[in-house]
C-alpha cells in the first residue's frame, strides 16, 4: 500500500509514439490495447492496487481520446485528472514536467506513459528507504542503444542517460520524489528550460544533474519483477503475453 506521505502519481502521456506507427496514427501509444485494456488502463489499475489515491495524467496528442478513456474507468478512491500539454509536438518531456510543476508541491511518483509494471513494482518503490529522489532500476546481461542506462554506487545513482560511458543498470521510467526532492527537481527543471537546448531535453537529464549531489538520488532495484516498455512494434507480442498473464490476477479484475 502507499505510504502515508506518497499517494499521488503523475503519468507523462502527452506523446504520440510515432515509432509505433501505424498503431499510433490516430491514437497515442498510451491507448494501445493490450489484452483488452489500454496501456494507461493497466497503469492506473496497478497504481490503484498499490494504494495511490490521486493520479494526474499529462495529455497531448489526441487528448480527447485519453480523457474519454479515463472517464470510462472505475477506480474507487483514486480520482484521475488530466493536464493538457499543448506543446507536446515541439518539445520533449522536460517541458512536460515543467508544465506539470504545479502538481509537484509535495511527495509524488512520476511514471513514463509507456511503462507497464506489475503492482509489486509500485509497492517496492513506495517502500524504498527515504531519499529526495528514488529511481527504479533493473539489471540485465546486455543493454541496447535505446535503454536509459544508469550507473550506481551502493544504493545511490551516479549517472543516468542513454549514452553515458559507464553503467550497470537501466531505469524503467518510474521515480519517487519526497517533498524536498520535488522542490529541487522543479527548480532544476525551471533552470534547464532557460538554456537554449531546454525544450529538447529529457527530464532524466535533470535527474543526472541532481545526482552531482551524492545523497540526492537513490535507486530501488526491481530485479525479478515484471515490467515492459511500449516503444516499437516488436514490443507488442511480449507485452500482450505479459498483460494476458495479468488478466488472470485478482488485482486486474
Amino acid at each position: 500500500m502507499a505510504t502515508k506521505d506518497t499517494r499521488k502519481a503523475i503519468v507523462l502521456s502527452a506523446g504520440q509514439g510515432r515509432r509505433l506507427s501505424p498503431l499510433t496514427d490516430d491514437r497515442p501509444k498510451c491507448l494501445i490495447d493490450l489484452s483488452g485494456r489500454s496501456v494507461l488502463h493497466w497503469q492506473l489499475l496497478h497504481l490503484h492496487a498499490a494504494g495511490l489515491t490521486e493520479v494526474v495524467v499529462v495529455t497531448g496528442f489526441r487528448a480527447d481520446l485519453v480523457e474519454a478513456e479515463i472517464a470510462g474507468l472505475d477506480l474507487p478512491g483514486m480520482p484521475v485528472r488530466t493536464l493538457f500539454n499543448p506543446f507536446y509536438g515541439v518539445t520533449d518531456n522536460l517541458a512536460t514536467c515543467w508544465l506539470a510543476r504545479g502538481e509537484m508541491s509535495g511527495p509524488f511518483l512520476l511514471l513514463n506513459g509507456d511503462t507497464l509494471f506489475e503492482p509489486a513494482i509500485a509497492q517496492s518503490l513506495l517502500a524504498a528507504p527515504p531519499a529526495p529522489v528514488t529511481v527504479t532500476i533493473d539489471r540485465k546481461s546486455a543493454y541496447d542503444a535505446d535503454d536509459m542506462k544508469v550507473l550506481t554506487e551502493g544504493g545511490q545513482l551516479r549517472a543516468i542517460g542513454k549514452t553515458i560511458p559507464a553503467f550497470d543498470a537501466e531505469s524503467i521510467g518510474f521515480l519517487r520524489f519526497s517533498a524536498e526532492g520535488a522542490a529541487t527537481f522543479v527548480r532544476t527543471v525551471e533552470a534547464a528550460l532557460r538554456t537554449p537546448e531546454g525544450l529538447k531535453r529529457w527530464y532524466l537529464s535533470v535527474i543526472n544533474e541532481m545526482a552531482a549531489d551524492p545523497d540526492a538520488v537513490a535507486v530501488a532495484s526491481i530485479e525479478g519483477l515484471d515490467w515492459a516498455e511500449m516503444d516499437f512494434p516488436e514490443d507488442v507480442p511480449r507485452n500482450l503475453a505479459l498483460t494476458k498473464a495479468w488478466t488472470q490476477l485478482k488485482v486486474a479484475v
